[in-house]
């Protein structure tokens, strides 16, 4: 989308318009389509019954049977992005259908050429990502605002769970990411109400979100997460069980590595840390940095746009209003304490989960992984990102926390 040409009145110096960001539902897809026009039938013939065909080890031949379509008649951002979702989760489902154990080397050109077509068209990479399981992965159930997933994995009830709680973090995140501008425009203006209400509402926004997270607790089983679910989330970079990557049929014959779905890729965070000016120890700086290359381009021009404007944390210092400067290091304890609790969330679904699986792995009747052999261990250690999740999510709190204006 384009700035608007109005001159009569300056814009904001961050219109959310201009990066596709809603001001109803910040970075989530507003209305997604649910269905992509008849000639993709048989692409979501196949997306709709994924986990039955994964289940019974019937999906790689599908995809074999399934025609190579054209692109051309994908029309606009929501049917790309559906047609993104869409192929991305066959894609998953194949390469993981066997589990780690029995993962493939080639994607078929069948899959591999559109799916890169689309992903061109978007700018997105070829793998499920933040963007797709959760951005554009909704619907309205009913009238009543009840929500449910377009595309489903394996996992029943916890997947869906998973990508609905994510989701809820994400909209409560929108007053939040509404008061990017309206600080930066306090800023400018040397409005000190408007931005002491700005900040309010950003650590109102960052409070909201951890309680949003709280409820995963509610809705998915650390055992089914752990040993169905994480696999179809995971990439072919920094994976054990895909070391040399994929090799997307009639696009490149070498192998490609792509990151599979991090919380990282999350547009959100990225936003507020820049905001408040939050530096990161080199390491884990250059993880998160990577990981925006698998955010909608529009949503990666946002931070760095942020990243360029005035730098909000100097105005506080400068300004010398004790009321700014609380209402500041609000939000950094707002931030510093979502993502203590996302490190209690990941000790529960991940290392607590990953201990009791490889229990498991030792007894005959070890409970099945995706494959219907053994539950998954090849990123025990790691984040489905590929990062080694501990060290990195602990680092990331701490820098947050040094984030705090002393007095």
């Amino acid at each position: 989308m384009e700035a608007s040409g109005d001159t009569e009145e300056p814009p904001l110096p961050l219109a959310l318009a201009r990066f596709q960001v809603s001001e109803e539902f910040g970075f989530l897809l507003p209305d997604p389509l649910t269905e992509l026009p008849a000639p993709y039938g048989p692409w979501m013939d196949i997306a709709h019954e994924l986990p039955q065909l994964i289940t019974s080890h019937q999906l790689r031949s599908r995809v074999h049977q399934m025609p190579q379509l054209s692109t051309q008649h994908l029309r606009g951002r929501e049917e790309l992005h559906l047609a993104h979702l869409v192929l991305s989760c066959i894609t998953m489902g194949y390469v993981w259908q066997e589990g780690e154990e029995g993962t493939v080397q080639v994607l078929p050109r069948n899959l591999a050429v559109p799916y890169w077509e689309v992903s061109q068209a978007l700018g997105l990479p070829p793998i499920l990502s933040h963007a797709d399981l959760v951005l554009a992965n909704w619907r309205r159930k009913d009238p009543n605002g009840n929500l449910d997933t377009i595309i489903t994995l394996p996992g029943g009830e916890s997947l869906r769970g998973f990508v609905l709680v994510t989701l809820l973090v994400e909209k409560a995140a929108v007053p939040g990411i509404k008061a990017i501008p309206e600080a930066f425009r306090a800023v400018l203006q040397c409005e000190e109400e408007t931005l002491l209400r700005a900040l309010q509402e950003l650590a109102g926004a960052i409070e909201a979100m951890r309680e949003a997270l709280r409820r995963m607790h509610d809705y998915v089983d650390p055992e089914v997460f752990y040993t169905v679910i994480r696999i179809f989330l995971s990439g072919w970079k920094d994976n054990p069980a895909m070391a040399h990557g994929l090799i997307y049929e009639g696009v490149s014959q070498e192998p490609m590595a792509y990151s599979g779905g991090s919380a990282a890729q999350s547009t959100v965070l990225h936003a507020f840390d820049e905001l408040l000016g939050i530096c990161h120890r080199e390491d884990s700086a250059a993880f998160l940095h990577r990981m925006r290359d698998y955010m909608p381009p529009p949503h990666r021009a946002l931070v760095q746009e942020i990243q360029r404007a005035v730098p909000l944390k100097q105005h506080v210092l400068s300004s010398g209003d004790a009321r700014l400067r609380a209402a500041f290091n609000r939000c950094v304890t707002a931030l510093t304490d979502f993502r203590s609790y996302h490190i209690t969330i990941v000790t529960k679904y991940i290392t607590i989960a990953a201990a009791r699986a490889k229990a498991g792995r030792a007894e005959p009747s070890a409970r099945a992984g995706p494959s219907g052999g053994r539950p998954p261990s090849a990123l025990e250690a790691k984040g489905t990102g590929g990062s080694h999740i501990f060290s990195f999510l602990k680092s990331i709190r701490d820098t947050t926390r040094e984030g705090m204006i002393r007095a």
